[in-house]
């Protein structure tokens, strides 16, 4: 092995043991306990932040139906009663996405802190932002959809500028 080849090693495993020993902590993390998935539960329940998990079936649902109908066009109405009786087989299935997203908020936050957060939630303001946060972030991403289209059109026009000065013509 050449000195330069030596030194990519032995970065490399300096590395992979920086990893190991983090992941130690991390791993400790991974398990939460009953009570925190529960606390987890009811935050994202007050927060209504499940209910951006609800069209997740139904949007995979109808997905693969779109997949078979241009193939099958003649399977239309069968392919639709297909889809609704497996959206509603399914809708049970819901929870397993609530279940991991629980995990995740368990795994991030102390049930401590979970408390205290879903202290807020039953407050008048924690209800109303609750109930005001969705239509403000669908609002703030139309906005920032805006922006960036208004931004790509004047880097476009500046791109076209500043080639133009090196005489091409975009």
């Amino acid at each position: 092995m050449t000195p330069s080849t030596l030194t990519r090693h032995a970065a490399m495993a300096a590395l992979a043991l920086a990893w190991i020993a983090a992941a130690g902590p991390l791993a400790a993390q991974q398990q939460p306990t009953a009570s925190a998935i529960a606390t987890a539960k009811e935050l994202l329940t007050l927060k209504g932040a499940l209910t951006m998990f609800d069209p997740l079936i139904p949007g995979i649902v109808e997905s693969t139906k779109n997949t078979f109908l241009p193939t099958n066009p003649g399977l239309f109405k069968e392919l639709n009663e297909v889809a609704v009786k497996v959206r509603t087989d399914l809708v049970p299935r819901r929870n397993e996405i609530a279940d991991e997203i629980a995990k995740v908020y368990a795994q991030r936050f102390t049930e401590a802190e979970m408390k205290e957060v879903i202290a807020f939630y039953k407050t008048p303001a924690g209800r109303k932002f609750s109930t005001e946060e969705p239509a403000a972030i669908d609002q703030g991403l139309r906005q920032a959809e805006e922006w960036s289209k208004r931004m790509s059109d004047e880097v476009m026009t500046r791109f076209r500028a500043e080639m133009k000065k090196k005489g091409h013509d975009l």
